[in-house]
C-alpha cells in the first residue's frame, strides 16, 4: 500500500536512509505502485509492493550510494 509520510516508510528504509533519500523511496514507491496494479505489467511472479520496493531502491540509487554503512549523496 503506498506511504503517506517518510515516517510511515519500513524501518529498514526510515533508519538506514537520510532525509532526502527518504523523499525519493517514498515517492518512487508510491508512483511504481500506481503504476505496476496490474500483474501482467510486473516482471515474473513479483507481487505489486515487492516491485514497488524494488523501483523504490533503484531511484534511491540513481542520486545515493551506500559507503561502509551510510548512504551518502553520489559526488
Amino acid at each position: 500500500m503506498p506511504y503517506h509520510s517518510a515516517n510511515d516508510l519500513p524501518d529498514n528504509v526510515r533508519n538506514v536512509l537520510p532525509k532526502h533519500a527518504q523523499e525519493i523511496y517514498l515517492a518512487a514507491f508510491n508512483n511504481a505502485w500506481d503504476e505496476y496494479k496490474d500483474p501482467e505489467e510486473r516482471r515474473g511472479d513479483a507481487s505489486r509492493e515487492e516491485t514497488a520496493h524494488k523501483v523504490a531502491w533503484a531511484a534511491v540509487k540513481k542520486e545515493y550510494e551506500k559507503r561502509g554503512d551510510e548512504w551518502r549523496k553520489k559526488d
